[in-house]
Formats: C-alpha cells, sequence, structure tokens
C-alpha cells in the first residue's frame, strides 16, 4: 500500500469467518474505485485468561491493526459479528484503546460504515450496527449506511439494512454469505471509498 494513496481502513472481528468474508467484499469494492486502497486488518480476542498472550502475527488472515493504521486511514469500515446486540468484546477493547485518537481528533469529519453477521435473522443487526455507530459519533466521523437506491436491499430476505451490510450465519454459523449480501457489502464499500476521497480533498484543502 502507497503512502501517499488514501485507505480505507476494514477493520473486523471474525469468530467463524463470515464478517471476515464481508471484509473482503468490501474491501473489493473499495479497490473498485479509481485512487483509493483497502487496509484489511483484526483484531486479537480477548483472553480470561489473564496470561493467556497471543502471537503478534495471527497465523492466517489479516494482520492486527494499531492506531496508526485508523489514525491514517481517509474512512474506516468496522465489522463485528452481533454479541447481544453490540458488537464483539474483541472489537470493543480496541475501540475503547483509542482515547489518544479522540483527544487529538485524528478521525474527526473522516466517513465511517459498519457490517456485522448474526446466526438469527432477528438477532440484533439493526441494534448491533446502530450500538457500534455510538464512538464512531464521539470520534467526530460521518456515518454513511447504504441507501434504498441500492435496489438489492428491497430483494434480499437475509442480510441487509439501511444502517449496513449484514448477514445471516444460521443457527450453527455455517451458511455463507449469499449473493443478495454480497452485493450490499461491495456497495458499501464502493459507497465509502467515494466518500472518502471527496472529504479527504475537503481535509487537505482547509489544511
Amino acid at each position: 500500500m502507497s503512502e501517499m494513496t488514501p485507505y480505507v481502513l476494514v477493520l473486523y472481528y471474525s469468530r467463524s469467518g463470515a464478517t471476515a468474508t464481508m471484509a473482503q467484499q468490501i474491501a473489493a469494492g473499495v479497490e473498485s474505485v479509481p485512487g483509493i486502497q483497502a487496509c484489511l486488518r483484526t483484531v486479537a480476542p480477548v483472553s480470561t485468561t489473564c496470561e493467556a498472550v497471543d502471537p503478534e502475527i495471527p497465523e492466517q488472515g489479516a494482520v492486527y491493526a494499531d492506531l496508526d493504521d485508523l489514525r491514517n486511514c481517509s474512512a474506516l469500515a468496522l465489522g463485528s459479528p452481533t454479541r447481544f446486540g453490540n458488537m464483539a468484546a474483541p472489537l470493543k477493547y480496541f475501540i475503547d484503546s483509542t482515547s489518544s485518537l479522540w483527544m487529538n481528533g485524528a478521525l474527526i469529519d473522516k466517513p465511517a460504515c459498519a457490517f456485522t453477521s448474526t446466526s438469527s435473522l432477528h438477532g440484533g443487526q439493526e441494534s448491533t450496527l446502530l450500538t457500534m455507530l455510538v464512538p464512531l459519533l464521539h470520534h467526530g466521523m460521518v456515518y454513511a449506511g447504504v441507501p434504498y437506491s441500492e435496489t438489492t436491499l428491497l430483494e434480499t430476505h437475509t442480510g441487509g439494512t439501511p444502517y449496513g451490510a449484514s448477514h445471516l450465519a444460521g443457527t450453527r454459523s455455517d451458511r455463507s454469505v449469499d449473493e443478495h449480501e454480497r452485493a450490499l457489502c461491495v456497495a458499501q464499500g464502493k459507497r465509502i471509498a467515494r466518500l472518502a476521497l471527496a472529504l479527504h480533498a475537503i481535509r487537505q484543502e482547509a489544511l
């Protein structure tokens, strides 16, 4: 990734793989927009054992995010499976570590979006997306959902909300991300990329 090219940080936590698949589709949508790149990052699990330490680099998938990834991004796409209508603890733990960015206003006027996966159709998709945006608003970010101009929102029978892309994983978390859900992820990636470029240019003019 070029240091000079603006990028969308696609930051997620995934337990069974569905949220990771969604993140990859959002990144594909970002990468389809000229002039901007996607940066895929994940977070480490949270252990109930104080002595447990994970390796600094995961054995597979995206590498772990650090604050510089967030500080230097032009936009953020935040993804998590649902945990009782809220984001998973590992992602919340990372977000809770961003006070220094909040104090410096590092994320003000940068666009953000969220995406999620649930085991059941009414298992908290919308409440998870809505609660995920709360810390982003505290950071002064500009939240972007999925508008109904994306007609797939009217066609899907599983995941997909105006608050952000979503996925129905099934009670065993083994249902693949389907065609409609993928399309909405790609559309969300394209939208956040376009907004990132527009707001990036505005912020550069203000410097």
